[in-house]
């Protein structure tokens, strides 16, 4: 059989050949691939000269190429465009790439020409990237067990491949449950408060199931809508309930699931020599540790707490005052008054806005920022295949004219693709005999569809969503380094989001959204009253949105800093956590660790708290670009820099460069007008 997987592309800039694999294709290929991985693996071990920078730094770096490709595309499919048969492939390779991973991290013969290479490293003439990536391949295995003993290498691998298949199931029943539940509903009295678009598109959803009425499902581009404007109350706490116990009970429950998890965690921890699993992950970290993680996250939620419990004081008196007869709000009732309240005290509804923003233009308006901050180009492609029909592809190039990426976006949501938005890559970037091996980079959201008669039309919060999986996009095409395991978004955990969150910025610059934000009837330019509420509106329950997001990281956190075995159940362990961060009704039954994919299945187990890490880097670095102007050439420069450097500079030193000093937390709660 021909194996499209295991032939070098032949499309332009070596794209996936989307259009000639097949399902049938992966499990041959993985197998190949890594057989033919072991034998570079083999090479390297079995080489009778001895260890040098070349013939076993190197030669690491590069083995397992195919592999690597072929998982680039298996994994992202696996996340974008999955079926039954997808998912019974990811629970049968599992073990095989996991047992792959093990023969090379446990490996005692390469670990110990990586330990010869590593000793001599003052004396063998490195450049500083050749160093550190000397120096990171050794910590690399050093924290990954090869120090260990035989028996406890065996013990390790077999954690490993339990965590992987756990990982799998866990993601698996996520998106099953999301799928699971939809509210069909066939009486237009029950869409009252409902936007005409909003109806229009479960309208849509209904037609394409070949139902009646009107459709709802647990997927951002209907939930959040229907959260916000549904006047039934009853539905609307359907709905939340729904949402909110995913995978949590029934034949899908993964309450077990994230009670092994961290339980193997906490193992896997004890075993490499750390107390718990929040040790071992942020030792490499610019946190360095949970103690140093524990405190940012107290020292950003103590000012911040008294603010949300007025924010939603404040939203309890306006219920009261328009009809509400219950003593207090419920979580299904604060995305419904939220947005009224902020209708009345802004004249600004998301209704408004929409029409203003047109994906298309959002797109071109995106692309046209990359261009005036980094002289970047964007041009689609209709020649390179995609592997869904809602996938554009568009080549990249930079100011001088040479190519730098492909940029594959998809957008829509469907049935085969889990939830969120995120920027992987289908390849990274390296320089590899002596040519720059240019990255293929993706973005993936859930926007609206557009309908038979309405474009997709976005609102402010989904666009600043689309400002910052760019940014990501950014940190992948920018790059330029030697090794792919360097370059692009390889970087500190708690740096990574630091490309994205400053990118949101740009989503509350007047002179900014005047550019492109026209309305799609009549190509109205944006009011500029229109842009003055949003900018006035930017802070709009600022803390109640900062502490939902602080207590993401403190439960990460906390499941991540056990050092022993509990017997409590996942629901009783998440309440007492959260008890003294709620500012709103905690529902009983209600859980967020079962449907909790970034910490679970995701690559941010202990280092959710990135994210409130890299908006204090941001704040700081965006008040750069204030005071120097938004598309100011110099800062620009210095920010695209920092982008091209991957992880060939410790992110610290990186910052300070751009920057000038260290961030501060307080600039993050300004930036939120928590402090003055």
């Amino acid at each position: 059989m021909n194996n499209p997987l295991l032939t070098k592309s032949t499309l332009p800039y070596g794209a996936p050949q989307f259009d000639k694999i097949e399902t049938q294709h992966y499990i041959p290929a993985f197998k190949q691939a890594i057989e033919e991985g072991k034998a570079e693996i083999d090479a390297i071990v079995n080489n009778p000269d001895a260890p040098s920078f070349e013939n076993t730094i190197e030669a690491l770096e590069y083995a397992g190429e195919t592999l690597n490709r072929i998982s680039h595309i298996f994994y992202n499919l696996l996340e974008a465009n999955t079926n039954e048969e997808m998912q019974n492939i990811a629970e049968e390779i599992s073990p095989l790439t996991t047992e792959f991973s093990m023969y090379v991290r446990l490996n005692d013969g390469l670990f110990q020409r990586i330990k010869s290479v590593y000793e001599q490293r003052e004396s063998l003439n490195l450049d500083d990237v050749e160093l550190r990536l000397l120096e990171k391949t050794y910590e690399g295995f050093a924290r990954n067990g090869a120090n260990l003993s035989p028996e406890d290498k065996e013990t390790y691998s077999k954690y490993m491949e339990e965590l992987s298949l756990l990982s799998l199931q866990f993601g698996k029943n996520v998106l099953a449950a999301t799928n699971a539940f939809s509210l069909n509903l066939t009486d237009e009295n029950d869409l009252a408060g409902l936007p005409d678009y909003v109806k229009e598109q479960a309208a849509d959803a209904a037609k394409n199931k070949d139902l009646q009425g009107w459709l709802f499902d647990l997927t951002a581009p209907s939930y959040v809508p229907f959260m916000k404007f549904s006047e039934r109350r009853d539905l609307r706490e359907k709905m939340y309930r729904q949402y909110n116990t995913r995978a949590f009970g029934g034949e899908l429950d993964n309450s077990d699931i994230i009670k092994r998890i961290a339980e193997l965690r906490i193992k896997v921890a004890n075993i490499l020599g750390y107390k718990n699993f929040a040790e071992y992950q942020t030792e490499r970290r610019m946190a360095k540790n949970p103690t140093s993680v524990n405190e940012f996250l107290s020292k950003l939620l103590g000012p911040a707490l008294p603010k949300a419990k007025q924010e939603v004081a404040e939203l309890n008196t306006y219920a009261k005052a328009h009809g509400f007869t219950q003593d207090l709000i419920m979580p299904w009732d604060f995305s419904f008054y939220s947005e009224k309240l902020r209708a009345e005290k802004y004249d600004l509804r998301d209704e408004q806005l929409k029409p203003y923003f047109q994906l298309d233009l959002c797109i071109n308006a995106i692309f046209d920022l990359a261009n005036k901050l980094y002289g970047l180009t964007f041009t689609e492609l209709n020649d390179i295949p995609v592997y869904h029909q809602d996938v554009k592809v568009y080549e990249v190039k930079d100011k001088d004219g040479s190519h730098l990426a492909l940029f594959y976006a998809d957008f829509f949501p469907r049935e085969s693709k889990r939830g969120g938005a995120w920027m992987t890559e289908f390849r990274g970037q390296r320089i590899y005999n002596n040519i720059d091996e240019r990255p293929l980079i993706s973005i993936v959201t859930n926007f609206t569809k557009p309908t038979s008669d309405t474009p997709s039309l976005i609102t402010h919060d989904e666009f600043t969503t689309l400002l910052h999986e760019f940014g990501h996009a950014l940190h992948g095409i920018i790059t330029k380094g030697k090794y792919e395991s360097m370059t692009g978004t390889n970087v500190d955990h708690d740096f990574v989001e630091l490309p994205s969150q400053i990118m949101e910025n740009w989503c509350y610059e007047p002179e900014y959204l005047n550019t492109f934000a026209k309305h799609y009837k009549t190509g109205e330019t944006i009011p500029t009253d229109l842009i003055e509420k949003i900018v006035i509106s930017m802070n709009y329950q600022s803390a109640y949105f900062h502490i939902r997001q602080l207590q993401f990281g403190i439960l990460d956190m906390a499941w991540h800093t056990l050092s022993d075995i509990f017997e409590e159940d996942a629901l009783t362990f998440e309440k007492k956590v959260l008890s003294a961060t709620n500012v709103l009704p905690s529902i009983p039954e209600c859980i967020i660790s079962t449907a909790f994919s970034h910490i679970f299945a995701g690559g941010y187990c202990a280092g959710y708290y990135s994210y409130k890490w890299a908006e204090v880097l941001a704040a700081d670095g965006f008040s750069l670009f204030k005071e120097k102007g938004i598309f100011n050439q110099e800062v620009a420069t210095s920010f695209r820099e920092l982008l091209s450097q991957g992880d060939s500079i410790d992110a610290a030193i990186l910052y300070r460069n751009f920057r000038g000093h260290d961030p501060e937390p307080e600039a993050l709660l300004k930036q939120l007008g928590i402090i003055n």
